[in-house]
């Protein structure tokens, strides 16, 4: 399954210029709201150094970083949840998102109209969070709603799900879009795909010479009392290094105070938001990184290669990223007893490079 993080917000915040900025890609980014109406979809190779250094040693035939989705989502507007702005449709994009960035507009330009007439973060957020909530307790009604007539039809056994989805929908109404559903674990929320059960972070679009003001005071503030992640971005500043070479693309950056392309910083919060890492395979025919989730036994890294991996799972060898590149490869990390052979327990480190044996 590929990860997907979507990218939502307003229309006219400049979610389709971050997108252009973070893919390399020449997507329509106009002044007019609903400019996206599909959603643009691109796969981004996540950076990862450690694949280069393993590279290194193997000399490969290929190299295949582990990637990221991310999806540009057409804006919301007040009244999405009853299909105002088709956006019932747009919703429906958030939902197939493992996460999403809510961007939003920090910044003037008489040239780029808002939605509101006015600029003002924290009203931003109120509409598109309120959209979302209601989006999500029409489903937990209607889903309410049809247990609750199965119940009254002698379908006793419904009654623990019943009750799972009334405290639900009880936390999402009092607490609304903070209401903290990222480690509900049960299966029946999962396939509701609520949008308030995913995990977000907000970017600031700003303008280059904007790069202090009070509109990213304001979402500071609110960022600090909600506790979320905010990250600041200079949208059609990055969206225009994607020509430049990688010397030109460095001097930029440092012009803007930035130490890594946004891309980087935005894979970064996404790992983190949903709790993956990487694990790599190596050989010479391929060097490769792995996403997977912290906790993940072996059997199921085995998995993400290919499902009789996990089937047939006898055995994983593994050997410490830094043993690896200390003793430059599997043999001689072998040689000096950093290979450790691992059973079907075994929790799958950072960094880990992994051998599996297996047999179906």
């Amino acid at each position: 399954m590929s990860i997907k993080c979507g990218i939502v917000g307003l229309p006219n915040v400049g979610k389709s210029t971050l997108f252009n900025a973070l893919t390399s890609q020449k997507i329509q980014a106009e002044n007019f709201p609903f400019c996206t109406i599909e959603p643009n979809i691109a796969r981004v190779n996540i950076p990862d150094i450690r694949l280069d250094k393993l590279a290194e040693i193997n000399n490969p035939e290929k190299i295949i970083p582990a990637y990221m989705e991310f999806v540009d989502i057409a804006g919301l507007v007040k009244g999405a949840h009853a299909g105002e702005g088709l956006g019932n449709k747009f919703l429906s994009h958030i939902r197939e998102t493992q996460c999403f960035a809510h961007v939003v507009r920090c910044f003037e330009d008489s040239n780029v109209i808002h939605v509101d007439g006015r600029i003002s973060p924290v009203d931003d957020l109120e509409v598109i969070e309120t959209e979302l909530v209601l989006s999500d307790l029409e489903i937990l009604d209607k889903k309410v709603e049809r247990i609750s007539k199965q119940l009254r039809n002698g379908e006793k056994s419904l009654i623990a799900q019943y009750e799972y989805l009334k405290k639900i929908k009880g936390n999402i109404s009092e607490d609304g879009f903070n209401a903290d559903l990222s480690n509900d674990t049960e299966d029946i929320l999962k396939t509701l795909q609520l949008i308030s059960s995913k995990s977000f972070f907000y970017i600031a679009n700003l303008h280059e010479d904007q790069a202090k003001n009070v509109f990213l005071d304001e979402l500071e503030d609110h960022a600090k009392k909600t506790n979320k992640p905010l990250i600041k971005v200079f949208a059609k500043a990055e969206s225009e290094l994607a020509d430049l070479d990688n010397a030109e693309k460095a001097e930029y950056l440092e012009m803007l105070g930035l130490e890594k392309p946004t891309l980087d910083v935005i894979i970064q919060q996404g790992y983190e938001l949903l709790n993956l890492f990487s694990f790599f395979t190596a050989g010479p025919k391929e060097v490769r990184s792995w996403s997977i989730k912290r906790g993940s036994k072996a059997p199921q890294a085995a998995g993400k290669i290919h499902s009789d991996f996990e089937r047939g799972f006898i055995k994983a060898e593994v050997i410490g990223f830094e043993d690896y590149i200390h003793h430059k490869g599997h043999l001689t990390a072998r040689e000096n007893g950093k290979l450790k052979v691992e059973g079907k327990d075994y929790l799958v480190q950072d960094g880990d490079v992994i051998e599996f044996k297996f047999n179906v």
